[in-house]
């Protein structure tokens, strides 16, 4: 399902995709080198290269694609009933700073209201200050580590309450 048009980006589409495309691996490739680049002294450069998980009831896996070609991606994994984990947030390096993480963020809150999500938990790794950036000015707010997060020393959470869109007024007066 593709969603219209951002107002912010022109030719930006964005769509629900399988996570083991070969355009979602691409992505996770991309982001997996930079993480690299980024803490090479944590991650092993002859480590195996990750891979995504299928969908499961209540996930969603969203790519960003600029004049069709793959640019970005972003994942909700549910938790719990209300709650969500925004996974898999990446952006090339090139199309940074366009506003595309952002309307992917928007576009993955929108489907968290649609499985009905309150509660929107991610995690980022503390030298990625654009990232961390990013997320503070959605309205994330910082949390102690959760669940696989706890002891990693490298670790920065982040929560967000699900805004949910006000409902249609009935016309009817009382």
């Amino acid at each position: 399902m593709a969603s219209p048009i951002s107002h912010n980006v022109p030719d930006l589409r964005i769509e629900a995709r399988d996570p083991l495309s070969p355009e979602a691996l691409f992505l996770l490739h991309e982001a997996a080198l930079e993480a690299r680049r980024l803490y090479p002294d944590l991650i092993d450069s002859t480590a195996p290269m990750p891979t995504n998980q299928p969908l499961r009831p209540g996930d969603i896996y969203l790519i960003a694609f600029l004049d069709g070609n793959p640019v970005g991606c972003g994942a909700l994994r549910k938790l719990a009933d209300r709650t969500a984990e925004v996974r898999r947030m990446y952006v090339l390096g090139q199309a940074r700073r366009t506003g595309i993480a952002r309307s992917i963020l928007v576009r993955l809150e929108e489907e968290a209201c649609r499985f009905g999500y309150e509660t929107l938990l991610l995690e980022t790794g503390n030298r990625q200050h654009p990232a961390m950036a990013l997320y503070e000015s959605y309205g994330f707010t910082r949390i102690p580590p959760f669940g696989p997060y706890v002891n990693d020393p490298i670790v920065v959470c982040y929560s967000k309450r699900v805004v949910h869109p006000p409902m249609p007024r009935s016309g009817k007066s009382a």
